[in-house]
């Protein structure tokens, strides 16, 4: 899955926002000794990481947690992944000064979108390319990038960014759609996505933990930027079903959500993850990722 050959000796990873990315990692990172502690936000979903061994703390974004002391106490590594608000990260806007404290604290990993880039009308970006993103959501998303930055400028704690393209894996797929009936076949001339199978977004964290390059911003991308209802077409092909019909775009009658996403078309360059962390990518494309799923479903 993996051409990285090192790894971080076992630690203690804590998450501010265990949603799907963050509780794959954690999950590697446990089969492999770690302890993982982080936040939800029910008590009900508490609940559920407590019963896979994960130290759970109730924390909305809105409000500070309890005992943040106790609850980053012992940490070596942390991972902010919720989503930020007109105030920047969460977690950094009420636990700044805890998370400074924690001694024990060797790397810090933001998780990020490669939505700040905004439109670029199809044309290739890296990450030397300006953040001019096109709504309210990316604009968050730059200002928690550039709180995380000031963050390690501050205090000198190896503080990462990952751009992360659109999330797919067990559970979470053009698969699943299919499957749920949800699937669409939306043509929008020239419109391509980048996408990212979940378990290479977890080599590329466990790869950057053993190279701590304080304000590095990566990419988190596979190979081959494509059209949405290719990637559509080929789970129906792969569950052995007829496709959805192609609709224009303009025909879609698409919630404000739905087109705020096909606002931004660009392709995405990965060449820093392979060359600086060591990455080889498990799922390059969407069809090797979608293969793979259906194979280890049998």
């Amino acid at each position: 899955m993996t051409g990285v050959t090192a790894s971080a000796a076992p630690g203690r990873l804590f998450c501010f926002g265990l949603g799907y990315t963050a509780e794959a990692l954690a999950r590697s990172l446990m089969a492999d000794g770690w302890s993982v502690a982080g936040t939800c936000r029910e008590a009900a979903r508490c609940d559920e990481l407590a019963a896979l061994g994960i130290d759970a703390w109730l924390f909305d974004g809105e409000q500070a947690m309890a005992d943040p002391v106790a609850a980053l106490a012992g940490a070596t590594h942390l991972l902010a992944s919720a989503p930020p608000s007109e105030n920047g990260d969460g977690a950094i806007f009420h636990h700044g000064l805890d998370i400074a404290e924690v001694e024990s604290l060797d790397w810090i990993g933001y998780l990020s979108t490669t939505g700040v880039y905004g439109n670029h009308r199809g044309l290739w970006v890296d990450e030397e390319t300006p953040t001019t993103p096109s709504g309210a959501r990316g604009q968050h998303r730059v200002l928690a990038e550039e709180q995380w930055i000031e963050f390690w400028s501050s205090y000198g704690i190896p503080t990462q960014v990952f751009r992360l393209a659109g999330i797919y894996g067990p559970g979470r797929s053009p698969l699943d759609a299919v499957r749920q009936g949800g699937a669409r076949r939306i043509d929008k001339q020239g419109q391509v996505f980048s996408r990212i199978h979940v378990d290479d977004i977890v080599t590329v964290l466990r790869a950057a933990m053993v190279r701590p390059d304080g304000g590095r911003i990566y990419n988190v991308c596979d190979d081959q930027p494509a059209p949405p209802q290719d990637a559509v077409a080929f789970a129906c092909d792969l569950l052995g079903v007829e496709p959805p019909p192609v609709v224009a775009f303009h025909d879609a009658e698409l919630s404000a959500m739905a087109q705020s996403f096909y606002a931004d078309n660009k392709r995405v360059r990965n060449s820093r993850i392979k060359n600086e962390l060591g990455v080889t990518l498990a799922y390059p494309n969407y069809e090797t990722g979608l293969r793979a799923l259906l194979d280890n479903e049998s």
